[in-house]
């Protein structure tokens, strides 16, 4: 049983560690040239201090090993199945690496957390119908969604402040469903989404626009995959439910990625083809400031956690028209902006048809 003070005085202590480190990082970054140059499809004008993650990582485990009693069992895959995605984050950062590479990296990461610990998806429960066995495919299905999740933060890393403020609301709303609701994680998992918040939190006020430092692929790599192994670890023996909130919780960077993929096979382009559609990309077009992109897709994300809260009240079929709704919002949204191209709106066309019928 975990004491609830000294949880907050190691969180704490997590959020000044990482406030002290990295402006010393800054320094010694700097000096070892491992800076982030401003080019075409990047919105920064100047050169900037990058690879700040690995503050965040340090600071982390710093806490997460020495001042709360975590199993080593329970703690000891993660820490290496993310040091092996700092790595590749760091090598990307200075050398920029080869999509293939890069996604190589990423696998062997989630490859060492699934063979060295207890984190697989291995049967999910529907309503009405029972319990399905994943079995042989527990193992790709595991790695697809670790993956998935730490690209999907990777590419919303684009303005200042952005992928670590989505990080902190995500994370945030996942501890706070698993320790009241107990629906993602038990306590102890629980504890290190605080802990890993905290240490995220001392390095936001260095990262939020105008930045001083950037979290770099290293730092974007270890949020998302940190996201996706502690939202795994009470989808174990998941329901249609509990494999939903986490979705739901990262609606931002989800859709980004999703209607990323989209839009590039729409255009026959490659899905790593790098773009300027994002949505802050979109956001921007329309007029919005730096900050005010910034700012706005953080009330989106506190949206989509709100939504994910509403889950835990629900009954199923409540829960099935929530999802509905949330669906037709999130395709709303995605025209609006013209996430997809600005000729591909089906959903506003025909409501632009409905409201001339209605007129007359």
């Amino acid at each position: 049983m975990y004491n609830m003070f000294l949880v907050l005085l190691v969180c704490i202590f997590t959020m000044l560690n990482t406030l002290v480190l990295t402006p010393v990082f800054k320094i010694i970054a700097r000096k070892l040239n491992i800076v982030d140059e401003p080019e075409a499809r990047r919105v920064h004008e100047k050169v900037m201090p990058t690879m700040g993650g690995l503050t965040i990582y340090i600071s982390f485990y710093l806490s997460a090993f020495f001042l709360i009693p975590t199993e080593g069992t329970q703690l000891f895959p993660i820490f290496i199945g993310s040091t092996i995605i700092v790595l590749t984050g760091m090598m990307d950062d200075i050398f920029e690496l080869k999509p293939l590479v890069k996604i190589t990296g990423i696998l062997a990461g989630a490859g060492a957390a699934y063979a060295l610990g207890d984190i697989a998806l291995e049967t999910m429960t529907f309503p009405y119908f029972g319990t399905l066995e994943f079995g042989a495919s527990q193992m790709p299905l595991t790695l697809l969604w670790i993956v998935g999740l730490t690209n999907a933060i990777n590419l919303i890393d684009g303005l200042d402040g952005l992928a670590s403020g989505i990080s902190m609301i995500a994370l945030t709303t996942m501890g706070i469903i698993g320790f009241f609701f107990l629906t993602i994680a038990e306590v102890s998992i629980s504890v290190m989404i605080f802990i890993l918040v905290a240490a995220i939190a001392g390095f936001w006020p260095y990262n939020f626009q105008p930045a001083s430092i950037f979290l770099g692929d290293t730092g974007a790599l270890f949020l998302g995959f940190m996201i996706g192994i502690l939202s795994l670890q009470g989808l174990k023996n998941a329901t249609l439910i509990s494999l939903i909130l986490p979705i739901v919780i990262l609606g931002i960077p989800v859709t980004d990625t999703l209607f990323a993929m989209i839009r590039r096979k729409l255009n026959r382009q490659s899905i790593s083809t790098a773009d300027k559609n994002h949505i802050h990309h979109r956001l921007m077009s329309l007029g919005l400031s730096h900050r005010q992109t910034v700012l706005a897709i953080y009330c989106v994300s506190a949206i989509f956690s709100v939504i994910a809260l509403l889950y835990n009240f629900s009954t199923f079929i409540g829960s099935l028209l929530l999802t509905v709704f949330v669906l037709l919002g999130v395709q709303l949204f995605v025209e609006i902006i013209g996430l997809v191209g600005e000729e591909r709106r089906p959903m506003l066309r025909q409501l632009k048809k409905f409201g001339k019928r209605l007129n007359g």
